[in-house]
């Protein structure tokens, strides 16, 4: 029997109580199969191979599906061998370690919401239990015997609270919050062609933008270039400097951790030059801010040398 799978096939027969040779599909996932009479019979004399060992996380007879703590990864087909990725539930969120294999939903503690259980749902608020930690509202009763909430119906997040709290994964979900356009896993020569700069920096701290008595509408981030792989001259003298430079986040975006950014944690930032003061960097629709990877390295000292080709 012929095992197919990819660009690679692997023979290993089994044969039926007729002695006819059936072949069994593993998607590339197994190198051989076994035989399972019961399973050949139920086919009505079809097949009755059942692969063996099934790899890059996955499983099933036809290593067909991701294995408990993984999930398909919609944009890869089930042949690729990295078709099954690992499921990033919350330790505090999430009730498990396992998601859905085809969705990636992780299954939620009580008031808390998210793809990843990291958000507090609506009419819930943060609290400091890693048991229950998204508790609802509390409730009071006035002269009139109304039930009225006592708080806002979403959690309002502060930017200027205790260090505690803003590292906090726990933050209400604003009704309005979507898919995140500055946060992708996807880095490719395209991107990097379309933007102004590429930095890689790390996050020291934040504050206000606009000062103590200022609007609260945005966030700075300092940020500490610690390589430029694509820039204009004020990021190439930060980084040469060793120097701190800004990145302005709207207060409205970091309810719905749009970005996620971390302090003390590195991240390839890609984005437009805008008009402006040289000491911020502004998001706009093309910016791009991921958590740093050690071997992106390597990929962008490439795409420098391919910048050529770029337009």
């Amino acid at each position: 029997m012929t095992i197919l799978g990819g660009t690679a096939s692997v023979t290993h027969t089994v044969r039926s109580n007729a002695h006819q040779a059936e072949s069994c599909q593993c998607n590339g996932h197994a190198r051989k199969c076994r035989f399972n009479l019961d399973l050949y019979k139920m086919s009505g004399r079809v097949s009755g191979g059942v692969c063996i060992d099934c790899r890059h996380d996955t499983t099933g007879r036809h290593c067909h599906y991701c294995r408990e703590g993984f999930y398909k990864d919609p944009t890869k087909p089930i042949s690729h061998k990295k078709t099954c990725k690992p499921c990033d539930c919350h330790p505090i969120g999430s009730s498990g370690k396992s998601c859905n294999h085809t969705t990636g939903q992780c299954t939620c503690k009580e008031g808390v919401t998210g793809l990843n259980c990291n958000r507090c749902a609506r009419g819930y608020q943060q609290s400091r239990s890693h048991i229950a930690p998204c508790i609802k509202i509390p409730r009071v009763i006035n002269i009139n015997h109304q039930a009225q909430n006592t708080a806002p119906e979403s959690y309002q997040y502060d930017p200027d609270a205790s260090e505690s709290t803003k590292e906090s994964e726990y933050r209400a979900e604003p009704a309005d919050c979507g898919k995140c356009k500055f946060d992708t896993k996807r880095l490719n020569l395209n991107k990097f062609c379309k933007r102004d700069y590429a930095i890689m920096a790390k996050v020291t701290g934040r504050t206000t933008a606009g000062g103590k008595n200022a609007p609260r509408d945005e966030v700075r981030f300092n940020l500490q270039v610690q390589s430029v792989f694509k820039s204009n001259g004020p990021l190439l003298l930060a980084s040469q400097r060793k120097s701190s430079i800004g990145l302005l986040v709207p207060t409205k975006n970091l309810g719905c951790r749009c970005p996620n950014i971390k302090i003390n944690k590195s991240y390839l930032i890609l984005g437009m030059d805008a008009k402006g003061s040289p000491e911020n960097l502004q998001l706009g629709p093309k910016t791009i801010i991921i958590e740093w990877k050690d071997d992106w390295n390597r990929r962008l000292r490439r795409y420098q040398q391919q910048a050529g080709s770029c337009y």
